[in-house]
């Protein structure tokens, strides 16, 4: 009953800002802004900003699917969360313990028994639309960067009250996945009790962190450390891939600290685009130097003309 419970007492319009009436664009808008703004990679260490990501991606997730949509609408009018702003469940209050509902499918029926050729002598789920499916089941999955960025299958082992018993489900991961994302692998969730079709496997993913790169969106991040002279004089510098490769970036005179420079085409590739790896130029200031090393950096400071801080 877990899907179940969460799409009673959740109600994904209101977690996305939007009306039960909102256009499938207004929909995909609202979620851009707000998986922007609370995504793990803008709030790094933000316990609270991830966790909400991850409650607006599931309610897009739901919502944000014409189908998936349909349902969840019909499930919460049926089960009484039908408010756009209410708390969802029954009464005011919504179901504060679904155990004291029993069998949803037959507490529907026996509101709506009978009802669009519905037989009295069996379960009919939504009062005799055809029977109740089974229920989704969740599960969590960490990934290394590298499988994130280039998609890969991994098996997810199950163990659910709703099962029979145990059992291992091959998932598919597709390029470029986000932290925080959901993946649904339909008719992998819990079967159903009346003839109907099978649940789906809800797969929550968490990405680890890469000692060399970071990501934004479908762009890869990379810090390219270069000497002073290298930033006065300019340079060809070799700048790393995740292909274990290197690209060549040449830097200009008087490249600035913080300075970005764009290869295109070298960042995530997945089904619907490809991102670009952004190179950031860090000047490499050396801690420790050595006697004649200070004595060149002391007379480049007499004859130095620039003041940077007028």
């Amino acid at each position: 009953m877990e899907a179940q419970r969460e799409w009673l007492e959740k109600d994904y319009y209101r977690v996305l800002g939007v009306e039960k009436t909102a256009s499938a664009k207004e929909l995909s808008k609202a979620y851009r802004t707000l998986a922007r703004k609370y995504h793990p990679d803008t709030n790094p260490g933000d316990a609270k900003a991830e966790e909400q990501f991850k409650e607006i991606s599931a309610a897009y997730e739901v919502v944000g699917d014409e189908t998936t949509r349909k349902k969840y609408d019909e499930f919460r009018r049926y089960g009484g969360g039908g408010s756009t702003h209410g708390t969802g469940g029954f009464g005011r209050g919504g179901a504060e313990n679904m155990s004291d509902l029993g069998d949803l499918s037959d507490l529907l029926g026996g509101l709506f028994g009978g009802a669009r050729g519905g037989s009295s002598g069996g379960r009919t789920g939504f009062g005799g639309f055809g029977p109740m499916p089974g229920t989704d089941l969740q599960a969590q999955l960490t990934l290394t960067f590298e499988e994130a960025v280039r998609g890969v299958t991994k098996s997810v082992r199950l163990n659910s009250e709703a099962l029979a018993r145990p059992m291992e489900v091959n998932v598919r991961i597709p390029a470029g996945v986000r932290s925080g994302q959901r993946i649904r692998v339909p008719g992998k969730g819990a079967p159903s009790s009346d003839g109907g079709d099978a649940g789906d496997l809800l797969v929550s993913i968490s990405i680890e962190s890469h000692d060399v790169f970071d990501r934004d969106g479908a762009n890869l991040l990379v810090d390219v450390p270069v000497t002073y002279p290298e930033a006065v004089l300019g340079a060809d510098v070799k700048v790393p891939t995740l292909s274990g490769t290197t690209v060549t970036v040449r830097l200009p005179p008087g490249t600035q600290s913080g300075k970005v420079f764009r290869v295109r085409g070298k960042g995530v590739k997945s089904s619907a685009q490809t991102g670009d790896l952004l190179a950031t130029v860090v000047v490499h200031v050396p801690t420790d130097v050595g006697d004649e090393e200070r004595a060149l950096i002391e007379k480049l400071a007499a004859i130095a003309e620039s003041a940077p801080r007028n």
